[in-house]
């Protein structure tokens, strides 16, 4: 009997959130996931293109640039995605009680 490889059930829609958990603001040590900066992943598997709204800490943050192009990059390293399209918004405004606990723990304020 063949043995089922624990990544055979891992989706896109799993890989698509561990890669974000990658991504960092450099100016603050937890992941965007975690920090809540997602706010909504639509992958469309027929097309292989996901699409992916989310919101900074801070409207003028200096890494903005730099954010969008790691998560860009890193979607688009994933099997079976053949776009990522990363769209900010700032509605809502993201504040603190967006975060997981997780991150709240990590930052110390737990």
């Amino acid at each position: 009997m063949e043995e089922t490889r624990k990544d055979d059930t891992i989706t896109t829609e799993d890989r698509i959130v561990e890669v974000l958990r990658t991504v960092y603001d450099p100016e603050i040590p937890v992941n965007i996931y975690d920090l809540g900066l997602i706010y909504n992943i639509d992958f469309h598997e027929e097309t292989g293109v996901v699409d992916v709204e989310m919101t900074l800490t801070a409207p003028g943050c200096p890494m903005a640039d730099y954010i969008l192009e790691d998560v860009r990059q890193k979607l688009m390293g994933i099997t079976g995605i053949s776009d990522a399209n990363v769209n900010i918004v700032f509605e809502p405004a993201w504040d603190e009680s967006m975060m997981s606990e997780q991150a709240k723990a990590d930052l110390g304020m737990l």
